[in-house]
């Protein structure tokens, strides 16, 4: 079978792996599709380079069918349609613990500290396997992992209904993220700097907004009637993007940290302190966000349809990055099964 591997030094590469029955515990996916994402960016330009071990065949947000059943597992049948919450805890640590196992102290995130999805034919622990519905479609299911993380970050920003929610950043986290907060009913605006990305947050009915906004903040007291926003999502992953969620909270306002900040920022202390703001970190999901993700997309809540703008064969993996990293793509999938040897074979 085939499968794409960082190599190290900013490379990837296509290669030649064995196909191997799954052990006790596994099941092997079939590999249908495989969502690119920023963290892919993050290993691939070798910024986990002390994390990783490579070769590492990366990738974590997936869809597929079970293809094979290892001892001791029970509850599947050939073809189930699935895909993976790809977290593995150890339940021994403080963390674990507490109950906080999805960010456990010693979390092995699957498509990073062990192999991941690109490639066809996949063994994972049992555990990590999550039904999806038979009528739904593969390539939507692919968005499930995705999804579950803007249901986490819209929890921890406990979004309730009529609240105003500012979503800093209108990438495909941003927009999900937007999408399910709307869900829980907030009202809800996107600022976004590129202006393909506001047309399509416009497109979905979001209040889009040019960060230059800032400069004019009287349409934040007409649409808050002068409070500032109950909840801002900070997705941008930049200075400015936390300078900005900070400047529009209301009093007694909530931040979620959802974007990764490569270095420390700097914040604005007395505004947190004078607006007696709460700032929150959002980094994983939990299973019944998952749950909640699988709902969302197989009812048709999730405009998966706007937002996957790239389907492409595995070979063509390199080409889905530098879409991603160019901003010209939403969410690029990965066709895994496209050009595979018929057999399963290498």
């Amino acid at each position: 079978m085939q499968a794409v591997a960082y190599t190290g030094s900013r490379t990837i590469a296509l290669q030649t792996a064995h196909v191997l029955p799954p052990g006790p515990e596994q099941v092997r996916i079939r590999v249908a599709f495989v969502g690119l994402c920023g963290t892919d960016l993050h290993i691939v330009h070798g910024s986990m380079d002390r994390r990783v071990r490579v070769p590492l065949v990366f990738g974590h947000e997936m869809s597929g069918t079970v293809d094979a059943i290892g001892d001791g597992v029970d509850g599947w049948e050939i073809a189930d349609k699935v895909t993976v919450m790809p977290l593995v805890w150890d339940g021994t640590c403080p963390a674990c613990r507490a109950g906080n196992t999805h960010i456990c102290q010693n979390l092995n995130f699957v498509g990073i500290d062990s192999p991941g999805a690109l490639q066809a034919l996949w063994n994972v622990p049992a555990s990590t396997v999550v039904r999806v519905p038979p009528s739904t479609d593969l390539r939507d299911a692919a968005l499930i992992e995705p999804v579950a993380v803007a249901v986490h970050d819209v929890r921890r920003g406990r979004v309730s209904a009529a609240d105003k929610v500012m979503v800093v950043g209108g990438g495909p986290i941003g927009l999900l993220i937007a999408t399910v907060a709307r869900q829980f009913g907030g009202d809800v605006a996107v600022v976004e700097l590129d202006p393909k990305r506001r047309v399509l947050a416009a497109e979905l009915d979001f209040l889009a907004l040019h960060p230059k906004n800032f400069d004019e903040p009287a349409w934040l007291d007409e649409w808050t009637s002068g409070a500032g926003a109950d909840v801002v999502f900070e997705v941008s992953g930049s200075a400015a993007g936390i300078a900005s969620a900070i400047a529009i909270a209301k009093v007694r306002g909530t931040i979620v940290v959802v974007g990764i900040h490569p270095e420390p920022r700097a914040v604005d202390l007395q505004r947190i302190f004078w607006r007696e703001l709460t700032i929150v970190g959002a980094r994983v999901y939990e299973q019944a966000d998952f749950e909640t993700a699988v709902e969302l997309v197989s009812s048709g809540v999730i405009p998966t349809g706007a937002l996957i703008t790239h389907v492409i064969p595995l070979d063509q993996t390199q080409a889905g990055l530098d879409e991603l990293e160019a901003g010209t793509a939403m969410k690029v999938l990965i066709d895994v099964q496209a050009g595979q040897p018929d057999d399963g074979t290498p």
